[in-house]
């Protein structure tokens, strides 16, 4: 029915009708987009966690591996979803606890990099571990420990960017070649930072906000690394700075989520690649920090992460469909 139509049925004269249309259609959007009406909730993980690291396969499996677990210990317990059954199975156990660990797949596989070993944050290690065959099997170590950092693939390489290192915050990035079964090192942040948000999309590799101390001390800085050229370009500020994040990439979307300062964040930023611009997501129903996001296909996963700044814990798995237009 045209506007006319109605403006004639309802006695209202068709510019008033129509702002009226528009003023409804707009507070709809709004409303979702608040709300959080937008996001699905998945079955809960059977472990609520926090400071977990995550990886998608490409089989639509999730892989949720270590973490602090209620009462303060670090875990090595490794968890599967199935994104397609919306149901939860138990994996190999990591051969250690260990907290603030950093995972990625590669070339089909699931790779667990370094972490704390505890107890708390200390002790941070240098192994590397890959799933294969249903058991971990362990590679060279790392060049040195890390943890708080982030980890992604591009150009057949797996990437350990920032976190902390033996003396302090990382100022080098290391790079898993499968191929030739070793490690090598690559330029740093131009900020080093950690507890970020570390991403792959469309061969570069992105670091998104982070941390250098205290929840205090959160950053806007966002880097990308190409591997061609083994280069960082530093791209618009994240919107929100924010340490305790994690992102992900899909849809040309490089996706912040999460993080704390003096409450945790339910803010939802996104990098649009081809317009090289930051807009805002439906915020996230249940904020945390030390969370697991991924994507599968075009679904963004939001997996565990405490509800609260310090040592809280959550089993919520919540979904986004990034193929939903923009505001």
């Amino acid at each position: 029915m045209t506007v006319a139509a109605l403006s004639a049925r309802a006695g209202l004269a068709p510019l008033v009708l129509l702002v009226l249309l528009l003023a409804g259609s707009a507070c709809s959007v709004g409303d979702e987009t608040k709300g959080g009406r937008a996001w699905d909730t998945g079955a809960a993980a059977p472990t609520a966690r926090t400071e977990v690291a995550a990886a998608a396969a490409d089989s639509g499996r999730i892989y949720v591996s270590g973490g602090f677990v209620e009462g303060g210990a670090s875990t090595g317990a490794v968890e599967i979803y199935d994104v397609e059954e919306d149901s939860w199975s138990a994996g190999p156990p990591l051969p250690l606890g260990l907290n603030h660990a950093m995972s990625t797949t590669l070339g089909g596989e699931v790779y667990v990099v370094g972490g704390y070993r505890g107890p708390g944050l200390s002790n941070p290690s240098n192994r590397a571990f890959v799933l294969r065959d249903g058991a971990w099997e362990e590679l060279e170590p790392m060049p040195e420990p890390r943890a708080a950092a982030g980890a992604a693939s591009a150009g057949g390489l797996l990437l350990v960017v920032g976190g902390v290192g033996p003396n302090g915050l990382a100022e080098s990035t290391l790079l898993w070649d499968p191929a030739r079964e070793s490690w090598a090192v690559a330029p740093g942040l131009a900020v080093p930072r950690q507890h970020l948000g570390v991403t792959a999309l469309e061969g570069f590799v992105y670091a998104v906000g982070g941390r250098t101390g205290g929840v205090n001390t959160n950053l806007d800085d966002v880097e990308r690394f190409e591997v061609a050229s083994a280069r960082w370009e530093r791209l618009p500020d994240l919107p929100t700075a924010r340490g305790g994040l994690a992102a992900a990439g899909g849809a040309g979307l490089v996706v912040a989520v999460g993080g704390e300062a003096e409450a945790t964040f339910s803010k939802v930023e996104a990098f649009d690649v081809g317009r090289r611009r930051w807009r805002a997501l439906p915020e996230l129903p249940t904020p945390r920090h030390g969370l697991g996001v991924v994507t599968s296909g075009s679904k963004l996963y939001v997996v565990a992460g405490g509800v609260e700044p310090g040592l809280t814990f959550s089993s919520a798995v919540e979904v986004l469909d990034l193929r939903r237009p923009p505001r």
